[in-house]
């Protein structure tokens, strides 16, 4: 090795050194890592963070004895401005030969062997390396026990807020005696979920029963939200329901009218016959008045009312309009029979048998009270078929 890259060397060392250095400090100073050191661990993860600890003392074993190797080196070189022969080659066994030390450890007694034990000797580089691959077997512990309390701890937390919450809510619905015991079986379960993953993250199968617990708390506040609001409005939505009542009133007389006017003209079927809900609904509104369900079941069955007169009104007014529609759809097909006609005036085929016997099986269907439309419609067709040559 020349001088100058003995002094090259030296300084990439130097550099190289420092960086190992603050990786180290970083590793020590993360935050896993500081609370995994004290941690009381278990099963996978134990086994799994043992071993990364046994990695940890090796690399400063290496580290120590590769600083060794350099200072003795940045002590070599600073002991001339000019190097000599003795110092060059000094210089370069230690920067380049095999001059880290590793001092034999101590063995259990029954792998001991009588005959001594030998020390190894690395290169620099090889030292390097091999704290390397002890580095990436630590930080890549420590990044799969992150990653699942990254992925668990927050939403424990989530769903403890969410228990807390119920019961402030509880308590401010005032009907319970006891609002801590809400929910109690389910945080007996978070408490016993928070600790597999605390103390076993590698080896917690938490996730799905976390998944069935946190939709149970979140579902729970969200109903208690509910009864809260509802408690508050339940006066003024029920003078809405009232209102509401009447209208499907209104709709249901409106689709009785519209069964009368069109059950004369068109044949319908017995499934067609009105059938009023607004009873039924009514009698709810006032079973749900003198109710003494707590108000989580208050709330859910307002809520399952209103949904239930609304659709009731938007069912009676789609049944008056659709029944005024199969008058219009017999317009319309005693409207296409006469298209049809005129077309068979102008191809010379009014006068055919075929044609005309189609003709006025469909002019019978149309003008008969009440009106076929499913012949109707099938006896239209034919005829138009008829004198489109099949077509």
């Amino acid at each position: 090795m020349s001088r100058e890259g003995a002094d090259h060397a030296l300084r990439a060392r130097a550099d190289e050194r420092d960086r190992i250095s603050g990786d180290l400090l970083d590793l020590e100073s993360h935050t896993t890592y500081r609370l995994l050191k004290d941690a009381s661990l278990r099963g996978a993860t134990e086994r799994r963070w043992a071993a990364a600890r046994e990695s940890l003392a090796d690399l400063w074993s290496l580290y120590d004895a590769y600083r060794a190797v350099l200072r003795e080196a940045e002590q070599v070189r600073a002991s001339r401005g000019r190097l000599g022969t003795d110092q060059l080659a000094r210089l370069t066994e230690l920067l380049a030969g095999e001059s880290v030390v590793l001092r034999a450890a101590a063995k259990p007694v029954e792998r001991r062997s009588l005959r001594p034990e030998a020390d190894e000797r690395l290169t620099l580089d090889a030292t390097v390396s091999r704290m390397d691959t002890a580095f990436q077997e630590v930080t890549g512990a420590l990044n799969d026990i992150d990653a699942v309390w990254n992925a668990l701890l927050p939403r424990l937390d989530e769903a403890a807020a969410d228990l807390r919450r119920v019961r402030e809510l509880a308590r401010e619905l005032g009907e319970s005696a006891e609002p801590e015991t809400v929910f109690a079986a389910e945080e007996a379960e978070l408490a016993r979920l928070r600790a597999a993953v605390v103390e076993d993250p590698l080896g917690s199968a938490a996730g799905p029963e976390l998944d069935r617990i946190a939709g149970l708390l979140a579902a729970g506040r969200a109903e208690h939200e509910q009864a809260i609001v509802v408690k508050a409005e339940y006066a003024v939505r029920r003078e809405n329901l009232v209102a509401a009542l009447d209208h499907v009133r209104a709709a249901e007389s409106e689709e009785r009218l519209a069964h009368g006017a069109v059950v004369v003209k068109i044949a319908l079927p017995p499934q067609a016959q009105p059938r009023s809900r607004v009873e039924a609904l009514a009698a709810e509104l006032a079973a749900l008045d003198v109710s003494a369900d707590p108000w989580v079941l208050r709330a859910k069955r307002l809520t399952a009312l209103e949904s239930d007169v609304r659709a009731a009104e938007e069912r009676a007014r789609t049944t008056a309009k659709a029944l005024y529609g199969l008058v219009g759809r017999r317009d319309e097909l005693r409207g296409r029979l006469g298209a049809c006609q005129a077309m068979a005036v102008r191809k010379g085929l009014a006068e055919d048998p075929a044609a005309a016997e189609r003709y006025e099986r469909a002019r019978a269907l149309l003008w008969s009270a009440p009106c076929d439309l499913t012949r109707a419609a099938a006896a239209v067709d034919d005829y138009q078929r008829a004198i489109h040559g099949g077509k």
